[in-house]
């Protein structure tokens, strides 16, 4: 998507009543978003600015999700999040303005010990029930999040049948897994142990973090909900991106259950089934695998 004229310009009314000065935008340079939204640096006369866009017909409320989630985790505390200076629409197109936050490909030897023990803090901001008070996104799709007493409840309501229902509807997932996910939802609750609601990310692979020059870790992208503090663990697990120190320094910070390790893929069956609706491909074969060692 290309940025129109009328956004440019009205990003740059935004920026001056936040900042005093007229600020004009010299230019808006595209940079790498992943597959879901456009992604510009607009370099001003009052530095660089943050900006996705996406089209408001098909998701007008995708960076109100955002938006919310970003101030959850900055409210938390522990690790840097971005600073939201606008959300809205205009001529069809849905934005989000963020501050622009410099980082590096090149991590210092204690970046991914820091970046445990700040992710278990973070963990341990709880609440009464796992879900949140609204819905929101992961990437596009539409994240239930009604809240629950029971983890194992909202596992299956919330998480793997809304997934499984989108995968049998666009025969992305094989039919034979549909089964097999009913029988593991009568074992669930002996395989996951309780655990009190931990605020999670909820969308934290490799991709949505940063290093920042002086050494802070970034959250980005987040899918926020208060749920079983695994998931999260699990997720790094899935792309990479995050070593030994990282996991020794969280469990040091505050230890995980004992076998959460084998617990891995069980986690991450929800962010496969994210992906095989979002991407389909060998995704479904995934998934299959995974729900064969486990019914």
């Amino acid at each position: 998507m290309s940025l129109p004229q009328s956004l440019t310009d009205h990003i740059g009314t935004l920026l001056s009543v936040g900042t005093g000065p007229a600020v004009t935008i010299r230019q808006a340079v595209a940079v790498y978003g992943g597959s879901i939204n456009d992604v510009y640096r607009l370099e001003t006369g009052a530095g660089p600015f943050f900006l996705k866009v996406n089209t408001a017909d098909q998701f007008p409320s995708l960076f109100v999700s955002e938006m919310k989630g970003l101030e959850m985790l900055r409210r938390a505390g522990p690790l840097r999040v971005p600073r939201v200076l606008a959300q809205g629409e205009l001529d069809g197109t849905t934005f989000l303005l963020m501050e622009h936050i410099g980082h590096t490909q090149e991590e210092d030897r204690d970046f991914q010990s820091r970046f445990g023990r700040a992710l278990a803090q973070l963990h341990r901001h709880t609440h009464g029930t796992f879900g949140l008070d609204h819905d929101n996104h992961i990437g596009l799709l539409r994240q239930v999040n009604t809240p629950h007493k029971d983890w194992v409840e909202f596992l299956v309501q919330c998480r793997l049948e809304p997934m499984v229902k989108m995968g049998r509807e666009s025969n992305r997932i094989h039919p034979g897994d549909v089964i097999r996910f009913e029988r593991l939802y009568g074992r669930l609750s002996g395989l996951i142990p309780m655990e009190m609601p931990a605020l999670l990310h909820g969308d934290l692979w490799k991709n949505n973090y940063l290093a920042t020059p002086d050494g802070q870790a970034v959250l980005i992208d987040p899918a926020v909900y208060y749920g079983h503090r695994e998931m999260d663990l699990a997720m790094t697990r899935l792309f990479g991106g995050f070593d030994r120190d990282f996991y020794d320094a969280y469990h040091a910070e505050e230890p995980l259950e004992p076998g959460w390790e084998e617990r891995v893929d069980l986690c991450n069956l929800y962010p496969l089934l994210v992906h095989l609706n979002l991407f389909g491909g060998t995704y479904a074969d995934r998934v299959g695998a995974v729900l064969r060692r486990f019914v």
